[in-house]
């Protein structure tokens, strides 16, 4: 429940781009009602007006997140208030500029804060934030939570170039695929890295246990 709570705002801006390139018109009209006092010009062409919406969206959902956790009186992940500032900051440009480049440099700005977060951690500091967040759950030996810190950085590291690669080489000029790879194939290579990781983890559960 968590990870689909997490996932709430990338849903949203899925379905809202999926509804508004099914439904152009309306998604013109709704855009130039709504957004037309916030984008540079204050027009709202047909092509733009799917993701204007859909960063739109995806802006008032994180907030909503934190707000709904505030409300319950529940912690609030440091990771969703990063989430937050990155997708406030590039979410506005994108709008106001009505520029796409903005909110697809997203994705790899969070996955690199969190590389460079685990990084410095680490080195810095001598603190492992992977071992602070599982070792609840499961314990392990030194060295390997030093190499399962040093392999969610790299993983963090390469979901950023992959982002990019996908965003502005492989659909360079097809916006809605990446939007479609960021939610299937962004979840799908997390999925992936995260059974890996339970493969190479099972055997030190199972000595210990």
């Amino acid at each position: 429940m968590k990870f689909l709570f997490d996932l709430f705002p990338v849903l949203l801006f899925f379905v809202m781009f999926k509804w508004g390139e099914g439904h152009v018109d309306a998604a013109q009209s709704l855009a130039a009602q709504t957004m037309s006092g916030l984008v540079s010009g204050g027009i709202v062409t047909a092509a733009q007006a799917p993701i204007l919406l859909a960063t739109a969206v995806a802006i008032v959902a994180s907030f909503a997140q934190i707000g709904y956790l505030l409300l319950r009186k529940r912690k609030v992940d440091g990771m969703l208030w990063v989430s937050l500032g990155i997708i406030g900051l590039l979410g506005t440009a994108t709008i106001y500029f009505h520029n796409d480049t903005f909110i697809k440099w997203k994705p790899t700005v969070l996955y690199w804060v969190f590389a460079v977060s685990l990084c410095v951690s680490q080195v810095l500091f001598k603190k492992n934030l992977i071992r602070s967040a599982m070792e609840e759950q499961i314990h392990l030996p030194d060295p390997v939570w030093q190499r399962l810190g040093l392999a969610w950085t790299i993983f963090f590291f390469s979901m950023g170039f992959i982002n990019l690669f996908v965003a502005f080489v492989l659909f360079k000029s097809n916006t809605a695929a990446w939007v479609n790879f960021k939610l299937f194939g962004g979840v799908g290579l997390f999925f992936a890295f995260v059974v890996g990781q339970s493969v190479y983890l099972s055997k030190y559960v199972e000595d210990s246990a």
